[in-house]
């Protein structure tokens, strides 16, 4: 969940019942199928809501848990979903999603279903053992020490404020929205949770307040001008700076707002409030203390901070941080999801009074925000390919995350690729060959990446006098 807290200074599941007993081993390979039956085997345990499955061959299977809950259908197009999961647990099933192996015409209610049920899945929820200690080992060398944390910040958010343009409401909002105050749409909700947040922290004007975590500079815009703050904000992501930069002095307001490209370790001066959006989720759980402790030099002595945090419960967060998941692989490395106990456990480690979470946000304020996102990104990738589009293909395919969300993107359909095919014709050969040799990589799955390839060879042809070669 997605919550807002204060914090301040010190004061002076029954077994599912198949509906089709009978299960036709794909005609893939036996391997596969005899797999597929393993993974059925544990859906068969579903105690909750109802799930349609439909297999490879076109046979359908029903699984009705004896508990009411999501009703959901996954429809699987490859056996090789059996093996990403068995081996891989939910990282495997997300980079299965991402390989066009399966899919589900509501992902928010399959996902709902699969978390409703977490208790049956055990261990199996992680994969096996080896490849959680090897996700693990990794996920310690993505540690966020000041280089660590610029690289893995420039990972995500350097791949281009164009990109994020393409697909983000105007706002360029990047975190739950809040949609209580009846707000219409993704824009209006996002700039209700702005004001909502400074509303909770008590903001007006004159007060020195600190962001951290400028992202686009949105916040720190709406600080100044709507509630007269005289705004510092920070980031380490040098796009973002820009951005937020430029966007700041063209609204004549570079004396109320400055942005600064600057670590929150070495912020100096003392702020009546602080601010941060979903930022925290980046620092890292080693550097939990350095972050409160900082919260807590930084603050006036009657200063507020309010923070805008996704939290794990309670009851899973000792699981989860033993196990990295697919946000911690792919999107953010070296992230770590608080529990609301680890961070009350915070607070009162740096001295801070815990002023209690915010209750506002609804549980399905983030399945909202996703899928305003979904409005927003569907139309510009598929409908109104633009130069912007191809300009981040162009110069971010060789990033990991680039690589997984092109991939996603040529696996929607085969005219999304032929736009992607009649843009790139007017780069020049040794870009394209510099694309074609990106798209060998293993990052691409399987068929996306064959069929990227393919489209750049195309390109590459001897017509352009390039030869359509891959060397």
């Amino acid at each position: 969940m997605s919550e807002l807290s204060g914090v301040y200074p010190p004061m002076d599941r029954s077994t599912a019942r198949p509906v089709e007993d009978r299960l036709a081993v794909p005609s893939a390979t036996a391997r596969g199928g005899l797999l597929l039956r393993r993974l059925l085997d544990r859906v068969a345990g579903l105690r909750r809501g109802v799930l349609r499955l439909v297999l490879p061959d076109g046979s359908v299977r029903l699984f009705v848990g004896g508990e009411p809950g999501p009703r959901a259908e996954l429809r699987i197009h490859s056996a090789r979903l059996a093996l990403r999961t068995l081996l891989g647990g939910s990282v495997g099933f997300a980079e299965s999603y991402l390989a066009g192996e399966w899919d589900s015409e509501d992902l928010v209610a399959l996902l709902e279903l699969f978390e409703r049920n977490a208790d049956v899945w055990g261990g199996a929820y992680y994969g096996s053992g080896a490849i959680a200690l090897v996700r693990r080992l990794r996920h310690r060398l993505r540690a966020n020490h000041r280089p660590g944390a610029r690289r893995n910040i420039r990972a995500h958010y350097d791949l281009g404020n164009a990109f994020f343009a393409a697909w983000l409401d105007p706002t360029m909002l990047y975190s739950a929205a809040l949609f209580a105050d009846g707000a219409a749409d993704l824009e209006a909700a996002q700039l209700s949770k702005c004001r909502h947040l400074a509303r909770l922290i008590e903001l007006r004007p004159g007060h020195r307040l600190l962001e951290i975590g400028s992202g686009w500079g949105t916040f720190a815009i709406l600080a100044a001008r709507e509630f007269g703050a005289q705004v510092t904000s920070i980031t380490i992501s040098p796009a973002q700076y820009e951005h937020a930069r430029r966007k700041v002095q063209e609204l004549g307001l570079a004396d109320r707002v400055e942005i600064r490209l600057q670590d929150y370790r070495d912020v100096e001066g003392r702020f009546d409030r602080i601010a941060s959006i979903e930022m925290f989720e980046a620092v890292g759980e080693a550097y939990w203390p350095i972050f409160f402790a900082r919260l807590r030099d930084r603050l006036a002595a009657d200063g507020v901070a309010g923070l805008q945090i996704i939290t794990i419960a309670d009851r899973w967060f000792e699981t989860y941080r033993a196990n990295p998941d697919f946000i911690q692989t792919y999107v953010f490395p070296g992230g770590m999801l608080p529990s609301p106990a680890a961070l009350r456990a915070q607070y009162a480690r740096a001295g801070l009074r815990d002023g209690g979470a915010d209750v506002r946000y609804d549980p399905a304020d983030y399945p909202g925000t996703m899928q305003g996102l979904e409005r927003v990104v569907v139309l510009p990738w598929n409908e109104r390919y633009t130069d912007e589009h191809v300009a981040f293909l162009a110069g971010a395919i060789r990033e990991a995350l680039a690589e997984l969300w092109c991939a996603r993107l040529l696996a929607d359909g085969d005219a999304a690729l032929e736009r992607l095919v009649e843009r790139h014709r007017a780069l020049p050969a040794s870009e394209l060959r510099r694309l074609l040799r990106a798209a060998r990589g293993e990052a691409i799955p399987g068929p996306a990446r064959s069929r990227l390839r393919a489209a750049l060879v195309e390109l590459l042809d001897p017509a352009r006098g390039a030869g359509a070669t891959e060397e």
